[in-house]
């Protein structure tokens, strides 16, 4: 029977909740920051207090006096149903008000005049708890269902509006301040324009599902291969971004494409720099999910209205840029990217922290590849860059890695070549080779793996193809396989002879691990063996892409005080062993999980 990590307690249920009516007791400052909180939901807010009006603090009063919430005497409760006690009182106002759904109890801070005692802090939890009213009682850990985080929540910078999103860290009651500062630290880190972006997102988003609202009323008579709005909600497929769809074709229909514009949200959200995001106009968003947006807009660098010659003609440079930390990128890139470019054509996968390098007056056009759009996606760079070239601009077209390990270079350049243009292609740090070392695993080690070998994990046209079959000694990489994991390792592991393999199948028991985010401070590996990666990686959260996946003996060679001998030490008993000494106590789930990249990387 499988089994799974066991929970370590401590943490909390973080949630963020919808307008909902908030019920305060007591009427200082931290009710009116708790206030403010509710109200900024949409929440309907009541205030309880001894004394009502006259004895809340200064921006509860305003509050109040603009009607954005109100303020209940307690003292008046008790006259108007001459309860035994408060809590009775109290029992009676919210027979009345059913609606109340949180309460937080602030007149329990530590410190403060008149603070209410344990005991009745105690009773006002377990009534509100008899009614299945989630209770925040200030200071008092054990009296609380729910914690406030740390919270920012962020603005456009230009308008001054508030923006949908905000950050909240919580130390689940280990140190509030510590939960401030890191909270600051977070936000002071994120462009100030990132509200702008989630807010531009979050109408793009409305966009593409508005067109499926008249699709989703006449669903029932829609064929059955029609059927799957689940699809359009984009909440309810977070963990393959990349997931292949079907290639759009001039058939598609109404629900492909309805599908396919909320995929292109997906896409954008994952890989578009923010300042791209922060950028968008409605119109652009428009036609955006239409496929018209070409992010482009070329002034002339090379001639004037004065001038009757033809413009100099552009140069082409086709650039590699590493796996995506930017201290990895060479001098010639950097030099390209940062002193000859007029326009940047970017494929999607390269970070924002190597975009950040170019300078802004340089326009950057992002690729609008997803699964089932790569080939139009292609073409329209392509298109771009002869045409941006044509008119005098030096034109850049970056890919992550090196340009020639699967980054299409060669295409290009025939392509370029047939238009007039002889690009320079500029080599990068690829991949397949810094991604298992950022990793800390060796593509080649003595005693373990004597050679290597990289493929692809999808074909032309998202084409299966065959794979190598396992050489002991050999260390298989495969790019953008990911997505397709389940199928690569049953091709990988079968023993039928009509696989998509070349040669003989890998034992269950060989090591492999998914490389995400490869030199990326959020950069995870997962590590397993063949038996257990794909429920090791489903079980892991979302995904994080771009990702690599690699197979053999060397994921172990360098773990822990290492294994060398594989080479030597042969046979399926021994290497059952050592898998048990390499997950270890991770041995019970079947895999193993690391995240981030040594911290030594921020020296550069």
């Amino acid at each position: 029977m499988q089994e799974f990590p066991l929970p370590t307690q401590g943490a909390s249920l973080i949630l963020a909740f919808r307008p909902q009516t908030t019920l305060i007791i007591g009427a200082g400052p931290l009710a009116a920051t708790r206030a403010f909180s509710a109200l900024e939901t949409g929440s309907t807010v009541t205030i309880l207090v001894n004394g009502g009006l006259t004895s809340a603090c200064e921006e509860l009063k305003w509050r109040f006096e603009h009607g954005q919430l109100d303020i209940v005497d307690w003292d008046l409760l008790r006259s108007e149903y001459q309860p035994e006690s408060d809590i009775e009182a109290l029992r009676h106002f919210l027979d009345q008000f059913s609606t109340v759904s949180l309460a937080c109890i602030t007149d329990t801070v530590i410190g403060s005049a008149g603070r209410r005692t344990r005991h009745e802090s105690e009773e006002l939890y377990r009534l509100f708890q008899s009614r299945n009213i989630p209770v925040n009682t200030t200071d008092m850990p054990e009296l609380c269902d729910f914690t406030f985080t740390s919270t920012h929540r962020f603005v456009d910078p230009v308008s001054g509006s508030s923006s949908p999103l905000q950050v909240g860290v919580t130390t689940n009651g280990q140190g509030c301040r510590l939960a401030s500062r890191l909270r600051r630290d977070i936000v002071s880190k994120l462009p100030a324009d990132v509200g702008t972006a989630a807010a531009n997102v979050g109408h793009l988003r409305t966009l593409a599902k508005a067109s499926a609202e008249p699709l989703k009323a006449k669903q029932g008579d829609l064929p059955e291969e029609e059927v799957g709005f689940d699809e359009i909600e984009e909440d309810n497929v977070v963990t393959t971004p990349n997931r292949p769809v079907p290639s759009r074709s001039t058939t598609e229909s109404e629900v492909e494409s309805a599908k396919r514009r909320m995929k292109w949200v997906a896409q954008v959200s994952e890989y578009w720099p923010l300042s791209k995001l922060s950028a968008l106009t409605t119109p652009e968003m428009d036609k955006l999910l239409d496929g018209e947006f070409s992010q482009l807009s070329l002034p002339s660098p090379n001639t004037s209205i004065h001038s009757l010659s033809p413009p100099k003609q552009g140069k082409i440079f086709l650039v590699g840029s590493g796996p995506g930390h930017p201290s990895l990128l060479t001098i010639a890139t950097h030099t390209v990217l940062t002193r000859v470019a007029d326009i940047v054509l970017s494929d999607k996968l390269v970070p924002d922290a190597v975009l950040a390098l170019i300078p802004k007056h340089v326009e950057v056009r992002i690729a609008r590849k997803f699964p089932g759009n790569a080939e139009a996606a292609q073409n329209e760079m392509m298109e771009a860059a002869v045409e941006a070239a044509s008119r005098g601009f030096n034109v850049v077209r970056l890919k992550q890695g090196d340009p020639v390990v699967y980054g299409r270079a060669g295409e290009e350049v025939l392509y370029f070549r047939s238009h007039g243009f002889e690009p320079l292609v500029v080599p990068g740090v690829s991949s397949a080779l810094a991604g298992p070392t950022f990793a800390g695993i060796p593509v080649t080690q003595r005693g373990v793996a004597e050679s290597f070998i990289v493929c692809t994990g999808v074909g032309r046209k998202g084409k299966e193809i065959r794979l190598p079959g396992y050489e002991r000694g050999r260390t298989l990489l495969i790019l953008m396989g990911v997505a397709r994991l389940a199928q690569v390792v049953q091709s990988l592991t079968s023993p039928e002879p009509g696989s998509r393999r070349d040669g003989s199948a890998y034992p269950l028991h060989t090591p492999i691990a998914i490389i995400e985010r490869a030199s990326m401070p959020d950069q995870r590996v997962v590590s397993s063996t063949l038996r257990d990666i794909v429920k090791a990686l489903e079980s892991s959260g979302e995904q994080r892409p771009p990702g690599m996946i690699l197979v053999g003996w060397s994921v172990i060679a360098l773990y822990g005080k290492g294994d060398t001998s594989v080479l030597d030490d042969c046979g399926e008993e021994e290497d059952e062993k050592r898998i048990q000494r390499w997950l270890g106590g991770d041995q019970a789930t079947g895999w193993r999980v690391q995240t981030g990249i040594d911290d030594k990387w921020d020296l550069f």
